[in-house]
């Protein structure tokens, strides 16, 4: 007989971040009030699901996004540190395209191999991870769902190492916005679709949306 789960990767909702740095695994940032709504949001999406088991990267807002799942469906928000954000050299700073950064000579040395990449943890150490906590939590709800509470780059880059896509890309192209779910579900042990969804999408500011350039279709089935 076959026992199909679904794993659904939840990205944290809006960050409470007035300066604007990447806070990348920094401790003390928390969602903001549009975050908890978010939050609340994809709680009430996922009410009528069979959802056994609910985990969360260890950060503040990763945690404070799982907590209304958790309590929608009587259960307590287990860590799991394989899903914390990537390490980036640059947290704790302003970093973006326009800023000027990449014109600071103290940056060049961070900024060689976009393939890897060079600035922070490697895509494929993010993988690893990312899918062992995938499977675990997979385990944790055999024949029913889990919810697993991560971020941005780490849930896009397994999602692309499961779809057959490079790692390497264009962040603009991110298929991830806040508080979207990238789901993953098996038939036993074996991945059979990768899917997507935003349930708080008219939540999320314009700006933000504007940005993105969504792969092509918001579901993929695997073979045999």
């Amino acid at each position: 007989m076959s026992e199909i789960t679904v794993v659904h990767l939840m990205r944290h909702g809006e960050v409470h971040n007035p300066d604007g740095v990447l806070y990348g695994r920094r401790p003390g940032y928390h969602l903001s009030e549009l975050g908890r709504e978010m939050a609340e949001r994809v709680a009430d999406h996922l009410q009528d699901r069979d959802i056994t088991y609910v985990v969360s990267s260890p950060l503040e807002r990763a945690q404070e996004t799982a907590a209304p799942v958790a309590k929608a469906h009587g259960l307590v928000v287990a860590s799991d540190a394989r899903l914390l954000e990537a390490e980036n050299v640059f947290e704790g700073k302003t970093f973006g395209v326009g800023d000027g950064a990449l014109r600071k000579p103290a940056n060049w040395k961070h900024l060689t191999n976009p393939f890897r990449p060079s600035w922070g943890e490697p895509y494929v150490e993010q993988v690893v991870r990312m899918t062992s906590a995938i499977e675990a939590a997979r385990d944790a709800a055999r024949g029913h769902e889990a919810v697993a509470v991560s971020h941005q780059l780490p849930i896009w880059i397994v999602r692309s190492f499961a779809e057959k896509r490079r790692l390497w890309h264009d962040p603009r192209r991110r298929q991830c916005t806040l508080a979207s779910l990238t789901s993953f579900t098996y038939d036993g042990d074996r991945l059979v679709s990768v899917g997507y969804s935003e349930p708080a999408r008219d939540l999320v500011p314009a700006h933000l949306l504007a940005g993105a350039k969504p792969v092509k279709g918001k579901s993929k089935a695997f073979g045999a």
